[in-house]
């Protein structure tokens, strides 16, 4: 009815001869161009009110999108306070520019994205061209000022072609590209020191061409050893990096005592070795290619090639089996000796044990190793006694790894008196076995129920009908305790639709702040009645003697009102009605922007809703 009688309102202007021209204040812009016509006025306008911003945005969904995510101007306390048509009006011709403002004295921080440096002095359209845009929409928009990236590379090419990280700004000022003050080499994998100091960038650095294009490599520069760079004046008879003997402030600077790793020879320096000067065994030569090469092929244990041996040959060559080479006069224990070669051969633990822990007496003295108790004493103080006796520690620890360590396995522990299931597979040890009385492991009379172990929090809030002898497993598994398998359907109150899906804690549970009886859980003599659960959002509209019974209208499953029929109400709907949404006529906007729901309305005449 309500376009009918705006249909007859402009045929009667029509007839009387007015023209289009004194019903429209006049052409809309270009943009908007193709939303001209009477037909089309109320896609911007609301009927006898002003253009609607909530229209503007439904079209521009890209200023809405930022105004949701709080960015960009319109998004501004002073911005988005203002309705669209103060700074966007229309119908004054086609050439009309919707977009008007004093670039040069706009306030930039105001979009969100301050101007600093060399931005400042850029005009507006170097950087707000369609180039500069990713979004394919905007991007074919003219004259735009939307859609463009904070990140540098969205409008500056990639020197560094994708060398380096693509925040410019961790090296780089927006002073310019020219200088990288940020920069510190020092932070990089090779700090630069010594001579490195004054060199200029480009003698590591490279300046080259790469795709067309200048380029200076700064990533994936070899820096592992000096002759990544420099030339190698001891032609590789020397091994190791040049820094153990050279520093980078001169190659002619040799400070190689203590500090060369002499185990890249045939010969590790150990004890004095380590402390005398490099020349003392080596002959001072100024020719790099022959200097440090004259004792070529020296062993360590070739004592005697260097050393006097006051033995005479008496006990061989191998002087470390009993000197250190600390000093001579230093005798070693028998850490030297061989034990594979007696019945025990040491493994383990047992390879780091000094002689003595075990050899009290004479070495030559035999020990009972038969058993582990032997020597070890029983931690468990006899807990895994069984007829026969005692079984030995190797069952479950092992000399690899210690007492600390148990050998004794998830699938040991399915075949023992409980079983390990669900979350107790991922249990610690200790949590059951440590006593917090004792302080210590134990593996005996832990019990085999919940209650052994766990709090029953229901205790005096459940009937123990539902779960007799605490027996938690009528409800809880062993995956989690929020985990529950109670059939409702036993008590008074059979769960369906939504109900189902619903924790049972968010009807049964307060916030937990300790076991205190019937201050935390509620399971029996709950109430039935929706509207002690639910916030009862009609009032006491649809209230029968003082009671709302929510059942009427509404089901389980959902919210919505499946049991409500229209037709036994003072107005039953017909034709066009039966289709309608019911927002159209229950839905009232207020001129703040309010929306209220007005479930009883008290006029059913065509006029009262159709002009």
């Amino acid at each position: 009815m309500k376009a009918l009688s705006t249909y007859i309102y402009f045929l009667t202007f029509l007839m009387a001869g007015v023209s289009f021209g004194q019903i429209s204040p006049g052409d809309l812009s270009m943009p908007h161009a193709n939303l001209e016509g009477m037909s089309n006025c109320t896609l911007c306008h609301d009927l006898g009110a002003k253009v609607s911003d909530k229209k503007c945005l439904e079209c521009h969904t890209e200023v809405q999108s930022l105004i949701n995510r709080k960015k960009g101007y319109h998004a501004q306390g002073a911005v988005i306070k203002k309705d669209c048509y103060e700074c966007h009006n229309e119908h004054h011709g086609r050439n009309f520019e919707l977009i008007r403002f004093d670039e040069d004295a706009f306030n930039h921080d105001q979009t969100g994205y301050q101007l600093e440096g060399k931005h400042q002095e850029v005009d507006c359209r170097e950087c707000h061209i369609s180039d500069n845009i990713a979004d394919r929409d905007l991007k074919k928009r003219k004259n735009t000022f939307l859609g463009l990236d904070e990140e540098c590379l969205s409008c500056h090419d990639d020197y560094h072609q994708q060398t380096l990280a693509s925040d410019c700004l961790e090296c780089h000022e927006m002073e310019g590209f020219a200088s990288a003050p940020k920069f510190v080499h020092n932070e990089t994998d090779f700090a630069l020191k010594g001579a490195h100091e004054t060199l200029d960038c480009t003698d590591c650095h490279k300046v080259t061409t790469r795709n067309g294009r200048e380029f200076q490599e700064f990533a994936n520069v070899a820096f592992n050893d000096c002759v990544s760079c420099h030339e190698d004046p001891h032609g590789g008879k020397i091994q190791g990096s040049c820094t153990q003997c050279h520093t980078e402030s001169s190659f002619g600077d040799f400070r190689g005592k203590g500090r060369f790793d002499h185990r890249v020879t045939s010969f590790e320096l150990k004890g004095k070795h380590a402390s005398i000067d490099c020349f003392s065994c080596h002959r001072a030569d100024p020719d790099p290619m022959r200097v440090f090469q004259d004792q070529p092929r020296v062993e360590e244990r070739q004592c005697v090639s260097c050393h006097t041996d006051v033995h005479d040959g008496a006990y061989g060559n191998d002087c470390v089996k009993c000197h250190r080479e600390t000093s001579f006069l230093s005798l070693r224990s028998m850490d030297f000796f061989d034990h594979t070669k007696t019945d025990y051969p040491l493994q383990g633990k047992h390879s780091m044990v000094d002689c003595r822990q075990c050899h009290t007496q004479r070495f030559s003295t035999p020990i009972d190793f038969s058993a582990c108790s032997n020597c070890h004493q029983d931690y468990h103080e006899g807990e895994f006694r069984r007829a026969g006796g005692t079984p030995d520690c190797a069952e479950c620890h092992s000399l690899e790894n210690g007492f600390d360590y148990s050998l004794y396995t998830l699938e040991q522990h399915r075949e023992s008196r409980f079983p390990l299931e669900g979350a107790h597979t991922a249990t610690p040890c200790y949590a059951c076995h440590v006593s917090e009385e004792k302080q210590r492991w134990t593996f005996r009379e832990l019990g085999t129920g919940c209650a052994d172990c766990h709090s029953d929090i229901h205790q005096g809030f459940i009937n123990e009908k539902y779960y007799p002898g605490d027996d938690c497993a009528v409800c809880h598994g062993n995956d989690a305790w929020t985990s529950v398998s109670f059939d409702h359907d036993q008590t008074q109150w059979p769960l369906d639709g939504k109900h189902r899906e619903v924790s049972c804690r968010e009807c049964h549970f307060n916030e937990i702040k300790g076991n205190v009886p019937g201050g935390t859980q509620k399971f029996a003599t709950l109430s039935t009645d929706c509207a002690d659960c639910h916030e009862n959002i009609h009032g006491e509209t649809f209230a029968i003697q003082g009671v709302t019974d929510c059942a009427r209208c509404h089901v389980t499953e959902s919210w919505f009102p499946k049991r409500f029929d229209h037709n036994r109400t003072n107005f039953p709907l017909e034709g066009k009605h039966a289709k309608i949404a019911c927002s159209a006529c229950h839905e009232v906007t207020s001129p703040g922007g309010e929306t209220e729901v007005i479930y009883k309305l008290g006029k059913f005449r065509c006029i009262d809703c159709h002009l």
